[in-house]
């Protein structure tokens, strides 16, 4: 099975596990640590939580500020705009803040989230079937 892991650099990993659980990641206690917490989306998707000391331990790299700078986005597919709307009510009242007004395309709705730390996440409900209709791919 694939699957990915994504490191993210946080200030408070037990607050930003909160945030998180909010959102409805789970918790891996398999590979939750002090300085490192497992959240999991989906048997494919794994939120690793880091103090910046352990994400800094293997990286040599100036880690810049995601509430100044552009660094990365990520997206969360969920399976309606209601679930789209419930995650962001949760992050929101877990302390997040939405960065944009939703987007609407007809086809596809986007709401943009901040975490604690600025990490950027678009939450997005997509119906494939209008997509396929209106780009005309199969």
């Amino acid at each position: 099975m694939k699957q990915i892991f994504i490191n993210l650099p946080v200030k408070d990993v037990e607050a930003s596990m909160a945030f998180y659980k909010q959102l409805g990641f789970g918790v891996n206690p398999l590979f939750t640590f002090d300085d490192q917490k497992c959240m999991v989306w989906d048997e494919h998707i794994y939120l690793m939580l880091q103090t910046h000391e352990m994400f800094n331990s293997g990286n040599k790299k100036h880690l810049a500020d995601p509430k100044e700078n552009a660094i990365a986005t990520f997206t969360l597919q969920v399976e309606s705009l209601e679930k789209v709307n419930k995650i962001m009510e949760n992050g929101i009242h877990a302390g997040g803040r939405e960065t944009t007004p939703m987007i609407d395309e007809g086809f596809m709705q986007v709401r943009n989230l901040e975490d604690l730390d600025g990490h950027h996440w678009a939450i997005i409900y997509l119906d494939i079937d209008k997509f396929k209709q209106k780009t005309g791919r199969e």
